[in-house]
């Protein structure tokens, strides 16, 4: 069976940095597209950053480039989000999804989600 656990959501104020991390389990995820999506309170859930499966290419949505770095240890079966300069915008609970995608900024493609990890930017 497979699990993503996230971590490493809090509290930060804006301008801070956070480093969200995914651990992956119950199978090789070494071919597998790994990201994140978020969704604010009252907001649809909405791309943030992919990381192919072999590392080789990222995708950032447009809010967050420049600020946010993906990042994936096939070893660990772990990927991570390093964020850098965040806005209260970046308020949200933040989601790893994992998935053999075509269109990676599409949340349906993706068939393993965790459970969330809340990140608040206080301003």
């Amino acid at each position: 069976q497979v699990h993503l656990v996230e971590s490493g959501g809090g509290l930060v104020p804006a301008g801070g940095s956070l480093r969200l991390s995914c651990a992956a389990s119950g199978r090789t995820f070494s071919s597998y597209a790994m990201g994140w999506f978020r969704q604010a309170p009252g907001k649809e859930r909405e791309f943030v950053a992919t990381n192919s499966w072999s590392g080789g290419s990222t995708y950032y949505s447009d809010s967050v480039k420049g600020r946010f770095t993906i990042s994936r240890d096939n070893a660990k079966n772990t990927v991570y989000l390093q964020m850098n300069n965040v806005k209260p915008e970046d308020t949200a609970v933040y989601y790893c999804a994992v998935g053999i995608v075509a269109d990676v900024y599409h949340s349906d493609e993706y068939t393993y989600w965790g459970q969330g990890t809340q990140v608040t930017v206080s301003s």
